[in-house]
């Protein structure tokens, strides 16, 4: 096993260095200076963390959730991570006579918990080095487009045989754009059940009013189990829980997989992306609403849009606090000086930057009309995108017949022979999240948006079926239509169609499944112009990552890619403005001070009795004198560390991250220092909810604290 990560740690570490900046890599922790992390605060040796050799260690225990992070916490395949990472196989089993989502729910013996249909976990096992085998396979003087579809195929070869391992699951990685090309190997585990979860008004507190703020009094927190051929789990490694808790200035590591990061990109690519965080912001919010006022007052259509809401949501609220980032920090402005600096010491790397810059520029030229047909597509990253569900049926449908008929290693990756069986579980799988009201709301909005793109990015499909409809109405009257002639908005008729032949599908002459063949043409001509993008940026990026590394003299962690980090954080408060300081931990009397007897802040009665005694139960901290709720401290996060386990120097659990503050979330471009902070709930908080109100005692003696 070999996975040489020098660029990253240019420098010995023994410079001085804030210990919160950086979302290192298990390689990279062996590089760093053993005696500055232990100065840090760590307590274990670095190979405790990860043994190279093995290719395991103790951060095998963190788990990718679906696209959340958890860890393992007990011998037995309990799992922790956040309620919302969750809270897919609530609404999955939730009912309107039994309302988990509501109510919570806990198993009181193995045979009661809930076994999602789709959900699946995998756990790292090796990463391995493959950069030289990826760029040798690039052929000399290739065009961009031929330079990405190499890397590409490459990539999907190393992945095919690093597959043919039983219950492996595999990915080649790029860092920073193709500085460097990591295969990860992960075991992955397909048979995951629910154990518990708090009611929605207790891991939902405070709702999207306290999203992304603080002080935050939220139990955003939900246990797992995994099984493997019908029994639980046995990991190697997990995180034994810290029944002390933390303090502030305590020394902790937060472990998971964040999802992406911008730290890398040119001044003129962080431009593009905050236009498309606006778009986001703004249609987002649109969505949401049509959504929840047309299941107003349906049970049913409640629940269904539940996830798909709350995922709605939390993007858009995320998207907003990008933008006031971008503003309140001056981050383009920043990155412009920097740039400047480093193309004057450096001169020869001007081409590389004013490269990246022409790159950015094509992608804003059609970024409204890619903004929509991203959210109609399935891809590696996500099989449940955003848009209306009838487009998503139609277009995952036709593109399955079409790729079926390629050799698979030329097919699109998400209908490729290893993941398109997922395609077929995720079709049947949204049909529980599927309300045709909400969705045919969000398919006018959908074509209202398309029909409104400027000329140079017109979605042909969509101006074919719906180009002489003048207004909403008649857009309205067309998308009525559109679903009674269509079959596929029937679950049976809808999985049949996923196995036919491309012409089985057109013979069937159904008007919503010729528009996703429609738009599947589309997204290749999408995915043509991307493969350019990408061929320059692997060409480009890391030129010019190489010369600011150089120029800046310091270790860098390359950007977050939904692989395996470790970020390393002490427990600290932080001022948010003049005048004002926040504490770093709140209590449980926060949570009663905001009960208001309605959503967001509506307290369970049960939480509202224990409490009365709360500052006399065994999970009270002494100095706090009350149950601590979250906490916060300055570790590097951003999206995917969603469920991460947060462990103290020992490596014990002492929390779950599920958030970042409204000040830190544009810390995706850059790590501010003075606001740079992550909100975890306590540990001590989950278990004052397991023992003095769901009285879960068999759940308890498992985790060794009954």
């Amino acid at each position: 096993m070999r996975c040489s990560s020098t660029f990253f740690l240019a420098l010995v570490l023994t410079l001085p260095l804030l210990a919160a900046e950086g979302k290192w890599t298990p390689q990279q922790v062996l590089e760093l200076d053993p005696a500055w992390l232990k100065q840090q605060g760590l307590e274990l040796p670095p190979s405790r963390l990860w043994d190279a050799k093995r290719g395991t260690g103790l951060l095998a225990g963190t788990i990718n959730v679906g696209g959340c992070s958890g860890g393992f916490i007990s011998s037995e395949g309990l799992f922790i991570t956040n309620h919302h990472c969750l809270f897919s196989v609530l609404q999955e089993h939730a009912t309107p006579e039994n309302d988990i989502i509501t109510n919570g729910f806990v198993a009181k013996t193995r045979a009661q918990e809930l076994r999602s249909k789709t959900l699946r976990l995998t756990m790292p096992r090796r990463f391995t080095d493959v950069t030289a085998e990826v760029l040798a396979a690039v052929p000399a003087n290739a065009a961009d487009a031929q330079r990405a579809r190499a890397i590409e195929q490459k990539s999907n070869e190393l992945v095919a045989t690093c597959e043919k391992q039983p219950r492996t699951r595999c990915r080649v990685a790029a860092h920073d754009g193709g500085v460097q090309y990591v295969l990860q190997e992960m075991t992955e585990l397909d048979d995951v059940r629910l154990v518990y979860a708090p009611p929605r008004a207790v891991g939902e507190f405070g709702g999207e009013t306290d999203n992304w703020m603080w002080p935050r009094h939220t139990g955003d927190f939900a246990i797992g189990r995994v099984y493997q051929k019908n029994a639980p789990f046995k990991p190697e490694f997990f995180f034994p829980i810290a029944k002390s808790g933390v303090k502030p200035d305590d020394f902790v590591m937060v472990l998971g997989y964040p999802g992406t990061t911008y730290r890398s990109l040119s001044a003129a690519e962080m431009e593009e992306r905050r236009l498309w965080f606006d778009r986001r912001a703004t249609v987002y919010r649109e969505w949401i609403r049509l959504a929840e006022e047309s299941a107003k007052g349906s049970p049913a259509g409640e629940i269904a849009i539940a996830d798909s809401v709350k995922s709605l949501a939390n993007r858009q609220k995320n998207a907003e606090g990008q933008l006031a980032g971008f503003t309140r920090w001056s981050v383009i402005e920043n990155q412009k000086t920097l740039e400047a600096k480093v193309a004057k010491a450096l001169p020869a790397k001007q081409a590389a930057l004013d490269g990246l810059a022409t790159v950015a520029k094509e992608k804003i030229a059609t970024l409204d009309h890619d903004f929509l047909l991203d959210h109609v597509r399935m891809t590696a990253n996500s099989l449940s995108p955003s848009g209306p569900k009838a487009l998503v049926f139609a277009v995952a449908v036709a593109r399955a017949a079409t790729e079926r008929a390629k050799a698979d290693a030329q097919r699109d990756p998400v209908f490729m022979e290893r993941s398109i069986g997922r395609v077929r579980q995720q079709l049947d799988r949204e049909e529980k999240s599927f309300f045709a009201p909400a969705d045919k709301a969000q398919l006018v909005s959908f074509v209202r948006l398309a029909l409104a793109l400027p000329a140079d990015q017109r979605i042909a499909a969509v101006d074919q079926l719906f180009g002489t409809a003048n207004d909403e109405a008649a857009i309205r009257a067309r998308v009525d239509a559109l679903y009674a002639q269509s079959k596929l908005v029937s679950l049976a008729d809808r999985l049949a169609m996923f196995d036919a032949t491309a012409p089985q599908l057109r013979a069937r002459r159904d008007p919503l499944l010729e528009l996703g063949f429609a738009l599947s043409s589309a997204i290749d001509e999408m995915t043509e112009r991307r493969d350019r993008w990408e061929g320059a940026i692997s060409r480009l990026r890391p030129e010019w990552r190489r010369a600011v590394a150089s120029y800046t003299g310091k270790p860098i962690a390359p950007d977050a890619n939904s692989t395996l980090r470790v970020s390393f954080a002490r427990v600290k408060g932080y001022q948010p403005r003049d005048g004002v300081w926040y504490n770093p931990q709140t209590t449980l009397a926060g949570v009663v001070e905001k009960h208001t007897n309605a959503e967001p802040f509506d307290v369970p009665d049960p939480l509202l009795a224990a409490a009365r005694n709360r500052s006399a139960s065994r999970w009270a901290d002494a100095k706090l004198k009350d149950v601590p709720v979250d906490f916060l401290s300055d570790a590097d996060t951003t999206g995917g560390n969603s469920g991460s386990p947060t462990v103290n120097a020992r490596g014990e659990l002492v929390g779950v991250n599920f958030d970042r503050v409204w000040e830190n979330v544009s810390n995706d471009f850059a790590y501010l220092y003075s606001v740079g902070r992550n909100v975890n709930a306590d540990v001590r908080y989950l278990l004052y909810l397991l023992d003095e109100v769901a009285h879960a005692n068999t759940l308890l003696a498992e985790l060794g604290v009954r």
